[in-house]
């Protein structure tokens, strides 16, 4: 392949304490975690708003807050839980105790408040590009965006990217995909649909459908979308619902969860542009099945697609501690937990409709707790990754990857980096006990001492 050598200056715009890459749940997390610390935070984001998934991605629904099956046992609190609270205060969404419903513009104005009130610096329509490392320490960060090319040379860096952008650039090593063949979980892109009679679609999804089809799974509802395939008016792209979402807050609008885009790698841009544009065929072929199939849905339509993919699943960086699955089954619990995960472990299936085999449902008041070392990458001084990208098995991913563990995961980080800057010392070195104390000030839940009753606010 033919190449070309290139060079050139570039200007160093800002040194802040804290560098966040990535504005989605991780971010949010980090960024204020780190700023209420007194830590100058700059953010950048490739779309146009914050909230990543819940927002561009149009995830319109949170969970779980709650031991698995257990709404009234409170296990994720902190910023997570405070974003909620403020955005039900608005009247843009609905907190259950267990899940959060919410319309995704007013949370983007609630999250751009938030960073305001803590004095962040975000820099929207801006990619991050690279990483300059001497010493197993991120000296500078390198952006582009229509000012060009410029840097950074932050204290500490934050990697919300997602796909472990940064750790990547940074020479960290990485896994993607399962162990036999690489292959990761499908993409979706959420869209929304208005025109929807929600009285009527669940009168017939509970009560209806499962005397019809003989089927009680009224969640996924898979002898409909058979029935649909079979009469050959659905595509086999997906065989059960994975998320209808609403709010009472938009009484005729339901958030879609259910293209399905597999065999792809997110980290490839050719591969997400073919998804996004596959995700959007698939969302109004939907919409066609279920204005034949679905009573309530007759004259539903497609109001809008999301403006930024849904991926499940990409890099997997090494870090200090590799969750596996044996961990969340047995409730596994550490010496530096800093927060709580409960949500099953939910693999979608890597090759074709539907669910994986090692997708597992845990007894009811499940929960495990996150280790700080799977957060730490190995061999850097002041790199810290929270989200999707953390150091986990493909299979544990399943259930780490929901956006209340990575909020805190982000969280933790904020708090982590900010003392290590006080410390004078690495992201590996920061004292564990003083950690979790911050977290708890913050109203975070990291162990089983502060778990608590649900109470509405």
């Amino acid at each position: 392949m033919e190449s070309i050598d290139f060079s050139e200056r570039i200007e160093v715009i800002g040194s802040p304490d804290v560098m966040v890459i990535g504005a989605g749940p991780a971010g949010i997390g980090a960024a204020l975690s780190a700023a209420r610390l007194g830590k100058e935070v700059v953010v950048i984001e490739q779309t146009n708003a914050i909230g990543g998934i819940a927002t561009s991605g149009l995830h319109g629904h949170i969970c779980t807050y709650s031991s698995w099956s257990n709404p009234k046992e409170q296990v994720v609190g902190g910023i997570c839980r405070e974003f909620a609270d403020r955005v039900e205060a608005r009247g843009f969404g609905v907190f259950s105790g267990s899940s959060f419903d919410f319309e995704v513009e007013g949370f983007k104005l609630v999250l751009e408040e938030m960073f305001n009130e803590a004095g962040i610096k975000t820099y929207y329509y801006t990619q991050f590009s690279d990483v300059v490392v001497e010493n197993e320490t991120v000296k500078a960060v390198i952006i582009q965006s229509k000012n060009g090319r410029q840097a950074f040379t932050p204290r500490m860096v934050i990697d919300c990217s997602g796909d472990a952008d940064v750790a990547a650039r940074a020479g960290v090593p990485f896994e993607q995909g399962r162990d036999n063949d690489g292959s990761t979980q499908p993409m979706t892109l959420m869209f929304q649909l208005g025109g929807v009679d929600v009285e009527r679609v669940s009168q017939f999804r509970f009560h209806e459908y499962p005397e019809k089809y003989n089927d009680h799974n009224t969640y996924k509802m898979h002898a409909l979308w058979k029935e649909a395939q079979d009469n050959g008016n659905m595509e086999p792209f997906q065989s059960g619902i994975m998320g209808w979402w609403y709010t009472p807050t938009r009484p005729d609008q339901l958030g879609i969860n259910f293209t399905h885009i597999f065999g792809l790698d997110s980290t490839r841009v050719e591969d997400l542009t073919y998804a996004t544009m596959e995700g959007r065929r698939q969302a109004y072929h939907s919409a066609e099945v279920y204005r034949k199939y679905v009573p309530g849905m007759e004259n539903c339509w497609v109001s809008h697609c999301a403006a930024l993919i849904g991926t499940r699943e990409s890099r997997r960086i090494k870090g200090l501690y590799k969750i596996t699955e044996q961990d969340l089954m047995a409730e596994k619990e550490f010496e530096d937990s800093i927060g709580y995960g409960s949500f099953f472990i939910d693999i979608h299936n890597c090759t074709g409709a539907g669910m994986d085999s090692g997708t597992w449902y845990p007894p009811q008041g499940f929960k495990y707790q996150i280790p700080y070392r799977a957060l730490v990458p190995v061999n850097m001084n002041n790199l810290l990754v929270a989200g999707r990208c953390i150091s986990c098995t493909h299979t544990a991913l399943g259930s780490l990857r929901v956006m209340p563990q990575c909020v805190l995961e982000g969280e933790a980080c904020g708090a982590a980096a900010a003392q290590a800057i006080d410390d004078g010392a690495g992201v590996a070195e920061v004292s564990i006990p003083r950690l979790q104390q911050t977290l708890r000030d913050q109203g975070a839940i990291v162990s089983a001492g502060d778990i608590k009753a649900y109470q509405p606010r």
